[in-house]
């Protein structure tokens, strides 16, 4: 009697446990209020997948928006995204850089020239300009990643600036000095349903990794303008897309990897008597001002990642006769090797402004933005983990950013990708699945 009692017990909290079994539900796949049945992309180096100080057909694979297009594709109804890729004979595109080991002393990593297999076709003279390097052109006549290299929101509606950038130049028919399609019409000239925007970082960039020395920052109410008059023309149908901020371009690699602290405790194993790096710089902060005066070097001052830091000590020529460079007055570290402190403060201020206007626009029109200053900034701050694997925004073993220490490592491009498809699945109601970033490789290893 007892035992047929605790089967039928058993029994039935066997037949419990059975009726409250989990079940796994797969969403639904949903575009939700967007289309994504052509996609294009708009963009500068970023977009195109500039790595490792070139354009080359491995980067331009795994472009941010080659990665996203191809989570799109998951969702259905999406079309074919064409990227205007070099050739295998020529894959090597405008040559770049690879790691060929590290320093056995110092542990500082050695880098060469890739410079066979190049889609290089030579030089043009540009009246007025001067010499643009050009490269094979593209034999497509359709595109979807529209990310020219070099390009800033400033050149967006200039006619003459096909004959000027080798990289725009080659999407473009017809000879070399005779192009007059602004960028702005030739990435509308066919019709789009979505489309992502993450154009205006050379607008800062430039004046950046330049120390300042050779080039300018777009004057914040020019930037204000154009960016208003690309989204009004990339919106003009009822288009619905995604557009990024800029990032801190003083928080990346390229600001952050050669350090004067770094220098200076160099100099002093050989020299203990060595105080101070000295550094010509910027005596304000404003845009107008033009004044420059050596002074000690402080940990504000940001050195580029291409300073060549055998100069430091070598006896160079100076009014007050030979003395070594870097280390006193009279003979400071060149302006184009240093981002100063007040450059430091200037550049951030254009950013923020630029970044103001970018959420407001895109607020306007009902975009979804990808806040990739915020994001990148928490990179740097605190790293970051994907599928188990840790990563930092540091230069080669953080694993984002690529050898120029400016633009991303695939890996990298594919976090970006990401970042992107997160921003159009909360603003449109998709459910675009994510990308495995962690099966794109990060720099690579000799």
């Amino acid at each position: 009697m007892n035992s047929y009692k605790y089967i039928c017990i058993l029994a039935a909290g066997v037949l419990s446990l059975s009726a409250c079994k989990p079940s796994i539900e797969t969403p639904v796949p949903t575009r939700g209020s967007a289309d994504f049945t052509r996609y294009i992309a708009v963009g500068n180096s970023l977009t195109a997948g500039y790595a490792d100080g070139g354009l080359y057909l491995e980067g331009q694979q795994n472009s941010y928006p080659s990665i996203i297009a191809q989570q799109m594709k998951q969702l259905g109804g999406t079309g074919n995204f064409i990227q205007p890729l070099f050739s295998q004979d020529q894959a090597n595109g405008s040559g770049y850089l690879q790691l060929t080991g590290f320093d056995k002393t110092t542990g500082a990593p050695i880098t060469a020239p890739v410079t066979t297999n190049l889609a290089v076709t030579g030089q043009v003279t540009i009246p007025g300009y001067g010499a643009v390097t050009t490269y094979a052109k593209y034999a497509g006549t359709d595109i979807n990643n529209y990310g020219v290299p070099g390009i800033k929101l400033a050149h967006i509606t200039y006619a003459p600036y096909g004959n000027l950038n080798g990289f725009y130049e080659r999407l473009l028919p017809g000879a070399e000095g005779t192009h007059t399609t602004t960028y702005l019409d030739f990435i509308t000239a066919k019709p789009f349903t979505f489309f992502t925007n993450w154009l205006g970082n050379n607008d800062a960039l430039g004046y950046a990794t330049s120390g300042g020395a050779g080039d300018v920052l777009t004057d914040k109410a020019t930037f204000n303008a154009l960016y208003s008059a690309l989204m009004a023309k990339l919106t003009a149908s009822g288009q619905k897309g995604a557009v990024a901020t800029i990032p801190d371009v003083t928080a990346i690699p390229y600001f952050n990897t050669v350090t004067v602290a770094a220098i200076l405790a160099s100099v002093q194993k050989a020299n203990p008597a060595v105080q101070a790096l000295f550094v010509n710089a910027k005596s304000d902060a404003t845009a107008a001002g033009t004044t420059y005066a050596a002074r000690p070097a402080t940990a504000n001052d940001l050195i580029v990642l291409t300073f060549p830091t055998s100069k430091i000590g070598t006896l160079v020529s100076t009014p007050a006769g030979m003395l070594p460079y870097g280390l006193t007055p009279y003979s400071p570290i060149e302006n184009q090797y240093v981002l100063d402190a007040n450059e430091v403060t200037l550049t951030k201020d254009y950013v923020t402004s630029y970044n103001n206007t970018i959420k407001s626009v895109a607020a306007s029109k009902g975009i979804a933005v990808n806040d990739m200053y915020t994001f990148l900034n928490n990179v740097k701050a605190h790293g970051l983990v994907v599928d188990g694997v840790n990563l930092n925004a540091g230069y080669i073993s953080g694993g984002i950013f690529s050898l120029d220490g400016v633009h991303l490592t695939p890996r990298g491009y594919a976090i970006v990708a990401n970042e992107f498809i997160k921003a159009i699945n909360a603003q449109y109601g998709s459910n675009i699945p994510l990308a495995d970033a962690a099966s794109y490789r990060s720099v690579k290893f000799p």
